[in-house]
């Protein structure tokens, strides 16, 4: 089964092991994620003020590229979910700024193309009985930590993948995969998101009480969606992890923990790069 696939930058730089991790997962389960050509940035950001219809062009230009290639276009990156999932929203409510578009893009973009994360596609379509047959390496007792942040969840109206205030969907992923779910209170909390550029200050700060909340319930690794939010969760480690405290807590992508439970090569993994705690030492006797 071929689902088109949009990557965004960061999957394409800083994040490379998420995009190869998620490529090679859904290749495992028989689906075959098929990039999108000559794809451009989201925008990384959807706007506050969303009457500015030059915002929605780029996100837009995406959606009518997916819309050439299928009903429906896949991501993993939760900024990007968020960007595409919003503005196909806001498209299908506001007919007026729907045309504008078209008539500025001079496409024709008509709809009809439903943005979903991979997370949505396991449930809804693979379903996690079916996902835990596929196991081979069960990640019995490791105690991991699923943290959703701001970007997955929320506004519920518009994305509408799960209870943006006691959400289960990665819960349920790392159950199937064997793993002892970590329930910590900070589990939807703000990691400072783009703060980490102008303010890095308060984006330590927050990601810092997130890791510590995360470690007080004797989580060993903790699980995301998002490349932002796994940056700013493992960048304030970054001293801890030279000096080997012993306390440090390593951040992977859901994709990093189904492709050990999936029994993938080491080199599927996507770990070596991108980590400021090194994740491997945690599977690598597995």
């Amino acid at each position: 089964m071929g689902v088109p696939y949009y990557p965004g930058c960061t999957l394409s730089t800083n994040a490379k092991g998420y995009d190869r991790s998620g490529r090679a997962v859904a290749a495992a389960l028989g689906m075959e994620l098929v990039e999108l050509p000559e794809w451009q940035c989201c925008g990384a950001t959807f706007p506050l003020a969303t009457d500015n219809s030059l915002a929605l062009i780029a996100p837009t230009r995406i959606l009518y590229q997916a819309e050439q290639q299928g009903d429906r276009v896949a991501a993993l990156c939760a900024i990007c979910y968020h960007v595409l999932k919003r503005t196909q929203t806001t498209l299908a409510r506001d007919t007026e700024m729907h045309d504008r578009i078209n008539w500025f893009t001079e496409q024709d973009y008509q709809g009809r193309v439903t943005v979903s994360h991979l997370l949505e596609i396991l449930r809804d379509d693979v379903g996690w009985e079916a996902l835990a047959q596929k196991v081979v390496r069960p990640l019995t007792g490791l105690r991991a930590a699923p943290y959703y942040g701001c970007l997955l969840l929320r506004p519920y109206d518009e994305i509408g993948m799960d209870d943006p205030e006691n959400p289960s969907i990665l819960h349920d992923l790392l159950r199937a995969l064997g793993a002892e779910v970590v329930d910590f209170p900070y589990n939807i909390e703000c990691c400072g998101s783009y703060l980490t550029v102008k303010e890095p200050g308060i984006s330590e700060n927050l990601s810092q009480d997130i890791v510590a909340s995360a470690r007080d319930h004797q989580a060993q690794v903790i699980v995301t969606a998002c490349p932002l939010c796994q940056f700013n969760l493992e960048y304030p480690q970054r001293e801890k992890a030279s000096g080997r405290t012993g306390d440090e807590i390593p951040v992977v992508y859901f994709t990093q923990l189904m492709a050990v439970a999936l029994g993938l090569p080491e080199e599927e993994w996507g770990m070596e790069t991108g980590h400021f705690v090194d994740p491997r030492p945690l599977f690598n006797g597995k």
